[in-house]
């Protein structure tokens, strides 16, 4: 039997994913948690009362104020003998998919994905296999013959608070680094994008998909 631990923080979402896991052959809910870190508390408790851990981390992206999904996945496969995450979420854009799949995640599928594809895909990553759903595989593949841009996870990080209108000192209160790194790091961004300015930097990550809309 599969155990899977749902991470989503609307309530209704997670009663209505654990009713469709728990029709799911093979498969039982092991628990619920609002956010990133009540996950990684469900995880050390279970680990503490020698309790089975989930096989599978059913995971959202955005949980409003918790730990978002990308932090909570990097910090659970950094863990001794972890669970597979599985991202399960609404957001498809390149920034979104690459920060999982940098962060560990072993799958990504888009909530709107039928009761048996989510089947498949648990019992695909609970065998350590990678899964993506077809627009997500679409959009890596398009990335990748498009010749995009590699820019880090920190470099699309700070592109997202440009984004918003972050000026470096509040970007570097945010991230906790200095100034001087976010000036390196936006050099870097500068130069990938082939831009000059905050604000083509921010309009051409928005085109490629790299970031959303604020």
């Amino acid at each position: 039997m599969i155990r899977v631990l749902l991470v989503d923080d609307h309530p209704v979402v997670r009663r209505g994913l654990r009713a469709m896991v728990d029709e799911l052959p093979g498969v039982e809910a092991a628990g619920e948690a609002a956010d990133g870190a009540a996950a990684l508390r469900f995880l050390a408790e279970a680990r503490e009362s020698g309790e089975p851990g989930p096989d599978v981390v059913l995971m959202d992206l955005q949980m409003g104020d918790g730990m978002h999904g990308v932090e909570a996945t990097r910090r659970i496969t950094a863990l001794p003998e972890p669970p597979a995450v599985l991202i399960l979420t609404t957001y498809s854009t390149d920034a979104d998919i690459l920060a999982a799949v940098e962060a560990g995640a072993t799958g990504y599928l888009l909530k709107d994905a039928p009761p048996e594809d989510v089947a498949a895909a648990v019992h695909a990553t609970a065998r350590g296999e990678t899964v993506l759903a077809p627009p997500v595989a679409a959009r890596l593949l398009g990335r990748v013959r498009a010749g995009r841009p590699a820019l880090s996870p920190r470099e699309i990080e700070i592109l997202r608070l440009l984004a918003e209108g972050l000026a470096n000192k509040q970007i570097s209160r945010r991230l906790f680094i200095s100034e001087a790194t976010v000036k390196t790091h936006l050099v870097h961004i500068y130069d990938k994008l082939d831009v000059d300015s905050r604000t083509a930097a921010i309009a051409a990550g928005l085109s490629m998909g790299l970031i959303r809309p604020t």
